[in-house]
């Protein structure tokens, strides 16, 4: 019997699955649970509608996604800290940091852990970053680190 998958479920499928399963383990389980229906040409139809909204929304935020790493792709961000005399910093910039100065600077909002430093950052000077923004989008910036104006 063919049936479509309302819920997950363990070892069989996952939700809006089309899955030919034996009638006894649909009509005693899967129908009784509220996990599946039967796949009529209604629940079918209904699917497809279901994954054509999904992947236009997900096309959507791709689309903002690049539009987004557009804007940013080969801007600085500059960030002022407090240092040394040689450069070195008190301390070292976290991506907390970067992240905040990004949405003053460039008006981007993004999760601090969406943001690829690589080694720690604990002298002055330019470094490249990657920003991430969706899957697959990330955009490569620069990070200007500048000794604190006294």
């Amino acid at each position: 019997m063919k049936v479509v998958l309302l819920k997950d479920v363990k070892n069989i499928g996952k939700r809006d699955e089309i899955l030919n399963v034996s009638d006894g383990y649909a009509r005693n389980f899967l129908f009784p649970q509220k996990l599946a229906v039967e796949a009529t040409p209604g629940a079918l139809k209904e699917i497809e509608r279901k994954r054509a909204a999904q992947d236009a929304r997900e096309a959507e935020r791709v689309a903002e996604a690049k539009e987004k790493a557009g804007r940013l792709a080969g801007k600085t961000i500059t960030l002022a800290v407090k240092c040394g005399e040689k450069g070195r910093l008190y301390g070292s910039v976290t991506a907390a940091e970067v992240a905040e100065a990004l949405e003053q600077q460039h008006g981007v909002t993004v999760d601090k852990r969406k943001i690829e430093l690589g080694d720690s950052i604990r002298e002055v000077g330019v470094r490249d970053i990657s920003v991430w923004l969706y899957s697959g989008v990330t955009t490569p910036m620069k990070l200007s680190v500048e000794p604190l104006k006294k």
